[in-house]
């Protein structure tokens, strides 16, 4: 077996005791236990593990992840996450996680072409150029680029408000709130953006649909 590999068994092998150990019940819990309270749609990043910088156990957030945690109204993927989240776990919170020092920020930011991921990044770069006034003030690229992290963050929250699964949940009186925050890779605090919507109230009527 290849070393690499082997590893990441031992390490398994290794977590399955400790967490025995600390809990002899925790695997006979865990396996009947999925009801998270969120939905987290977060970037792909690796240092950006969801469980761990929330403080949760698993069981408790329904994740999504991708490059630059972008909610697109084509990407099936997020959308049928985003439609059991919802529609069978019943969460009553959705976050969208940024974080500073995102790849695929800083990749969007240039003029560089990466491959097929240019197709992706174009949403990041659409971003940009609806707050080109705002961003182009900034003389700092490092301060530049965390704007845009925080800016694109509050629209991909505006993005999960124009979907029929989220506005569908509040037509039906569900309680379900979506939040915007950054993660700061340099110390691992969460910041909030204080950009909340538990409702269509904030839409363009164009994105608001009709009542049931």
């Amino acid at each position: 077996m290849d070393q690499f590999v082997k590893k990441v068994f031992e390490n398994n092998r290794n977590w399955v005791q400790s967490q025995l150990s600390a809990d002899p019940k925790y695997f006979s819990r865990l396996v009947n236990t999925h009801e998270p309270d969120m939905l987290w749609i977060g970037c792909s990043d690796a240092r950006v593990p969801a469980n761990e910088i929330t403080g949760t156990q698993p069981g408790e957030v329904f994740v999504h992840r991708n490059i630059s945690n972008m909610v697109i109204h084509t990407d099936m993927n997020l959308l049928s996450v985003l439609s059991y989240a919802v529609e069978v776990l019943k969460v009553r919170h959705i976050i969208v996680c940024g974080h500073y020092g995102c790849g695929g920020i800083q990749a969007a930011f240039t003029n560089k072409s990466f491959g097929i991921i240019d197709n992706w990044l174009r949403h990041v770069k659409d971003v940009y150029r609806k707050h080109n006034a705002e961003l182009e003030m900034i003389e700092s690229e490092e301060k530049r680029l965390k704007r845009l992290v925080e800016l694109n963050v509050r629209e991909q929250v505006l993005n999960l408000c124009k979907t029929s699964i989220v506005q569908s949940a509040w037509q039906e009186k569900k309680f379900l709130q979506v939040h915007g925050w950054v993660y700061d890779l340099q110390d691992g605090v969460l910041h909030n953006l204080e950009v909340t919507a538990e409702s269509n109230e904030g839409l363009m009527s164009i994105y608001k649909f009709d009542s049931h």
